[in-house]
């Protein structure tokens, strides 16, 4: 049984995107479309080529922006191998691609990654969506003008880098200073191939002084408690603390969002704390009173707010005025969405980023005081 859903195209036009796709303009089953090509995979396209479009997730009604993808280039189907690498992501499937990881034997970062055991207390936020990106990387910056971060782009999402926009637009106005992709994902500054070598490359080999984890555009959610790839923090927060990080998660938090497991406190995030070993350190913004006691009651069985007593289970975290996080996106002309809302329509989901972003500012002055 067939599990792709598969046609011809034409293009009509050819629109090269900051992170280095190419949208195109196609003519499928007698209608307008537009698709998504992949130079890196597929070669560049030009105007009348013919090209072999997946159509599934759009033929679904699924949430790619009603974008088809390019699996083949019919007119120019033959492409050459450049540059070194011998490290293949998308492993076994006919799209497979060659890759220089940071860590293989052929990289110049080989020899540094064989002795690098530990990130050095680096702060590392973990996020569950990649639309909390932009306001923790701004959360940093806001305290620390100077932090380097390095965005490390996990495989739970989508797998080329240069399919995020938002990453690129971050790049390009000094937000994000390098992307590590890990596992399969790949497209980045560096090449990973897991997470703790990610975040090793991260601090070691890109620099960083805060790391930012999350998956790319994208994910899975089935309405289940364990069917969503934002639990992969689990093993991100895991794979840091065993590399000596100083660990944030990056809580997941809305007052527009009216399904049940995303309003208020999101199921993810709190999924993720039930199943975290160690609990990682989080923020929480300063909210209006009866917001706040909506989050502090969906947070009661974790933690507890600053200067309250807590029991061996629980941690205090700190509620942070996270509006510079946000001011800072205004003043940059960023305007990050999630789920299609705006800051103004989904204040706390961006302002609970940001108050990430700047616990780990703090974190990172801290840091810096004890050395």
């Amino acid at each position: 049984m067939a599990r792709i859903r598969s046609r011809v195209a034409q293009v009509v036009a050819v629109s090269p995107q900051p992170g280095g796709t190419e949208c195109l303009e196609v003519q499928v089953e007698g209608e307008s479309g537009r698709a998504i090509n992949y130079p890196d995979l597929t070669g560049p396209a030009q105007v009348g080529d013919q090209v072999l479009l997946n159509t599934t997730a759009a033929h679904l009604g699924l949430g790619t922006g009603g974008y088809h993808f390019v699996m083949a280039n019919l007119t120019r189907p033959e492409t050459d191998l450049d540059g070194p690498g011998h490290i293949m992501k998308l492993r076994y499937t006919p799209w497979q691609v060659k890759v220089l990881a940071a860590e293989e034997p052929d990289s110049p970062h080989h020899e540094a990654l064989q002795e690098v055991q530990s990130l050095e207390g680096m702060p590392v936020v973990v996020g569950t969506v990649h639309s909390q990106l932009p306001a923790i990387a701004a959360g940093v910056r806001s305290q620390s003008p100077d932090a380097r971060i390095v965005y490390v782009m996990t495989d739970g999402g989508a797998l080329p880098a240069s399919f995020s926009q938002l990453a690129a637009e971050l790049h390009a106005k000094g937000l994000i200073a390098a992307t590590v992709t890990c596992g399969h994902a790949f497209g980045g500054d560096y090449e990973a191939v897991n997470i703790h070598s990610g975040v090793l490359i991260a601090r070691h080999v890109a620099r960083a002084d805060v790391a930012i984890c999350c998956m790319g555009p994208g994910g899975v959610g089935t309405a289940t408690p364990y069917g969503c790839t934002a639990l992969e923090a689990v093993e991100v927060i895991a794979a840091a603390f065993w590399l000596d990080g100083d660990v944030i998660l990056a809580l997941r938090m809305s007052f527009a969002d009216r399904r049940p497991r995303h309003y208020r406190v999101s199921e993810h995030s709190l999924m993720v704390l039930r199943c975290c070993q160690d609990l990682p350190g989080f923020a929480v913004p300063e909210l209006p009173p009866e917001l706040a006691q909506a989050i502090a009651a969906d947070l009661a069985a974790f933690c507890v707010q600053d200067g309250q007593e807590e029991d061996s289970q629980q941690r205090a975290y700190p509620v942070l005025d996270a509006e510079p996080a946000l001011d800072l996106l205004t003043a940059l002309g960023i305007r990050p969405t999630t789920m299609g809302r705006s800051v103004e329509e989904d204040r706390a989901f961006f302002l609970a980023a940001g108050a990430a972003g700047i616990l780990a500012a703090q974190q990172l002055e801290a840091l810096g005081a004890d050395e």
